[in-house]
């Protein structure tokens, strides 16, 4: 934390030129003696008897003039020296996740091609889950429509055959809808075999 002032031209002017020839003897003898030390620091301390001793005197100088081109001297932080055990830690935890990145990003990566008969298998299992997961979507979505549209037609009609009628319509819809975006992904899917 800073606790001086590194004395600025105007400062040393006003010290040297004696224009603070009305302060105490003893305040000017100590400001003279900061200035003439290592560096020119004036402590705050200081600076305060000096303010102080400016407004008894009603002296036409301000502190704030006097310390015109001064700077705050800060000192420096001393950096402690790190424990060689913490940094030997910190290295080996650095280098685990470095690992542990490494194989999550090649995880997936053989240096094998997957011939054979299981990997056919492999393969249809997957085409198959995949058009099963499709027909339940479907069906679901189609069921979704449906029921929706039954119990939120109540509203609207007040005979059943009415809400039945309206709920078929929506679900026709809807299921058109979704054959309509299975056809084009199949397209696109034989597009690219």
């Amino acid at each position: 934390m800073a606790s001086a002032v590194r004395a600025g031209r105007r400062l040393r002017q006003a010290v040297e030129g004696g224009e603070l020839a009305g302060l105490p003897a003893g305040l000017r003898a100590e400001l003279e003696a900061a200035l003439a030390s290592e560096g020119a620091l004036v402590p705050f301390g200081l600076l305060r008897r000096l303010h102080a001793a400016l407004r008894e005197a009603g002296s036409p100088l301000y502190l704030h003039e006097l310390l015109e081109g001064s700077e705050i001297d800060l000192p420096e932080v001393p950096v402690p020296p790190r424990n060689p055990e913490l940094v030997a830690r910190l290295e080996r935890i650095k280098a685990k996740l470095a690992n542990e990145e490494y194989r999550r990003m090649t995880r997936n990566i053989t240096g094998q091609e997957m011939n054979g008969t299981l990997a056919e298998f492999g393969r249809q299992v997957r085409s198959v889950k995949a058009v099963v997961i499709t027909i339940f979507n479907f069906i679901v979505t189609v069921v979704a429509a449906f029921a929706c549209t039954y119990l939120g037609s109540q509203y609207v009609f007040a005979e059943t055959a009415a809400r039945v009628l309206s709920a078929v319509i929506v679900a026709s819809v809807v299921g058109l809808a979704e054959l309509y975006v299975m056809v084009r992904t199949l397209e696109g899917d034989l597009g690219k075999l």
